[in-house]
Order: C-alpha cells, then structure tokens, then sequence
C-alpha cells in the first residue's frame, strides 16, 4: 500500500506508454499549461514527451488508474516508468528531461518537497487568474499531433 507521501506523489501503476516515454497529462483549458506543453515541445527534438489533457477520456482514465479523483482539477502530471509523479515533482521531471540548460532545474530537488510544493501549488491555484483559461481543450496542430494521445 502507497504511503500517504506517495500517494500525493508517485504511485506505482501499469500504463501504457512507448518505451522511454514520458506522458505528460495537463489541464487543457489552462492557458499556463498549454503554453508549457509547447514550451516542451519546442525543446524536446526527441520526442521523449507524448501529451494529453486531463480531460480527454485517456487523461481521466490514467488517474483513475493511478488512483487520483479525476474531478479534482490537477495541473499537471507526469507518467514516466510507469510511476506518476504530481506537482514540483511533475514539473522537475519535466525540466530534468529537457534538452539544454533545463535540464539543470534537478538541483531544485534538494529543496524540501513540502517548500517546493508550497511554490507549485501558489502558481497552481493562481493559473486561470494570472494567465486566463480557454472555453475548450487545446487542439494540436498538424506538426504536434503525432506527440497527442488522444
């Protein structure tokens, strides 16, 4: 049984992924968030990251697997080797992913989590206020559909 650290973090669960995939679910009518899926995008050239939003039936169902409320509203998170990871954690694994000077954002891992989630969910809860939302999920462009599961 997932200890109460975990389940707020990572939990082991089976998902269906490509090999050294990592999918990333986000909130598509975040425009915060869907300018961060093209922000990865752009400095992934290998296509390590597939996308989709945590309301298409693909996204509900890997929280449903992972044990997460898929009514509850989460900004971001992160399947990779069949662990999902939530909040700052999502977002490390992300930047420790990318190509460049990004990568470089682990050393942020040595923060305490509950400072470094303290962060996230400031920016989180202040998304839709700050950044605005969109009446619809994002629809991919021909050029980023192929990184799109559902």
């Amino acid at each position: 049984m997932a200890t109460p650290d975990q389940s707020d973090h990572s939990l082991n669960h089976p998902i269906i992924q490509s090999p050294n995939s990592l999918v990333v679910l986000f909130d598509g009518v975040c425009n915060l968030c869907n300018g961060a899926v093209k922000f990865i995008i752009k400095r992934d050239p290998a296509a390590k990251f597939k996308f989709a939003s945590l309301q298409s039936a693909y996204g509900k169902s890997q929280l449903i697997r992972f044990g997460l409320d898929p009514d509850a509203l989460h900004s971001i998170v992160v399947v990779e080797n069949d662990v999902a990871y939530q909040r700052s954690d999502a977002a490390l694994r992300i930047a420790g992913n990318l190509n460049g000077p990004w990568s470089m954002a682990r050393v942020f891992s040595v923060i305490p989590r509950f400072i470094r989630d303290w962060v996230y969910d400031l920016i989180a809860s202040n998304r839709y206020k700050v950044f605005g939302r969109r009446d619809s999920c994002m629809i991919p462009d021909a050029a980023m559909k192929a990184r799109f599961l559902e």
